[in-house]
């Protein structure tokens, strides 16, 4: 079973958050699937995530990229193909993913948006039924707050 973190943005959007938690990944030394709902996000994201500021560098392909085995960080609108092994598993905005296989997965939802927070609450329930081991955390103003 794979261990599921829910990450309820509050004061950012998925873009803004999302390139600490990848450098953290890189930083152990793990590559990441990033799944994303739609090819605007994609889009976005592939262009934002060469300017970041913070970490500098993060490496990534998408599926116009030659050799996506070699990506530490693939992102993708397929949440069935893992073409670079990644172990870590990013689900962004409620995109269509299943967590078999890999050893964690980040679900980062829009806490500013009522629906997106009760689809996140119906894939929490699904994802206990079906054993995994979750945690839930919460953006607050000095960074991420693990509750429960």
């Amino acid at each position: 079973m794979a261990e599921i973190g829910f990450y309820h943005l509050t004061r950012t959007d998925i873009l803004a958050a999302l390139p600490a938690l990848l450098g953290r990944t890189l930083a152990l030394d793990e590559r990441a699937l990033v799944v994303c709902a739609d090819a605007a996000t994609l889009n976005k994201l592939d262009a934002g995530l060469w300017s970041c500021l913070s970490p500098d560098w993060l490496p990534h392909g998408t599926a116009a990229t030659p050799h996506p085995e070699w990506q530490p960080i693939f992102l993708t609108l397929d949440g069935t193909a893992n073409p670079a092994g990644a172990k870590f598993l990013f689900r962004l905005g409620g995109a269509a993913a299943d967590p078999a296989g890999f050893t964690r997965m980040f679900d980062l939802f829009d806490g500013n948006d009522d629906e997106a927070v009760l689809a996140a609450r119906a894939r929490w329930r699904e994802a206990k039924a079906a054993g995994h081991t979750l945690t839930y955390w919460k953006q607050e103003e000095t960074g991420w707050v693990k509750a429960g």
